[in-house]
């Protein structure tokens, strides 16, 4: 494998499988080769608000997100260099003040989240970029499903959030990022076609 570092954006809507999909590829391919970067980890720390005003926040706008940042941080794994990853409260919607490091080189990063294809200058720095297209009712399902268990919220906030400001942003923030794809995936496995093509593209990756 030579020096090259592939960044592969992947997005989708909310619930549309972005994290089950990176899993899958670094069941696949090895924690060595892959390493995932969540868009997620870098929202804005909201610890100067109140409780009151932090809650009152669209998470699922760009303006929740430090772009710069993670451009700063890719741009720095790109060059060999360490880089401290945030760690993100979403019970709080601060910023811990433990960070993830990451000390090693990797061949291939999986950027995951909404806002993988968003912002021009990191999608300059993407070597592939991968949109998962999946219905509506779907995702919200998963979403009320994930949000309950993992993020210990009502289902009241969760299903006010989902019509308020989730599915809205999505329909205008995210949706559009499919032009910039050049790999849509319909479901994550060996029938679709999407996900065959990406495997064979980490697998060239692999074999440079």
């Amino acid at each position: 494998m030579k020096n090259n570092i592939h960044i592969i954006g992947i997005t989708g809507g909310s619930g549309s499988g972005k994290t089950f999909l990176c899993n899958a590829l670094i069941k696949k391919f090895g924690n060595d080769c892959l390493l995932k970067i969540e868009v997620d980890s870098y929202y804005n720390d909201l610890s100067h608000l109140s409780m009151e005003k932090r809650e009152k926040n669209n998470f699922d706008h760009p303006d929740a997100f430090d772009f710069e940042l993670l451009f700063q941080d890719l741009n720095k794994i790109k060059k060999l260099k360490n880089i401290k990853i945030p760690i993100y409260d979403y019970k709080t919607h601060t910023r811990k003040v433990e960070f993830n490091h990451i000390n090693k080189k990797y061949n291939i990063i999986l950027l995951e989240g909404i806002f993988s294809l968003y912002d021009k200058n990191i999608r300059k720095m993407l070597t592939t970029s991968i949109f998962i297209d999946i219905p509506n009712n779907t995702r919200k399902k998963r979403r009320l499903d994930r949000d309950i268990k993992d993020r210990k919220r009502t289902l009241q906030s969760i299903e006010k959030q989902y019509t308020t400001t989730v599915e809205p942003m999505y329909l205008k923030y995210i949706k559009p990022t499919k032009k910039y794809s050049n790999i849509i995936i319909k479901d994550v496995s060996k029938s679709d076609k999407g996900y065959i093509k990406l495997l064979e593209t980490i697998s060239n990756y692999i074999n440079e």
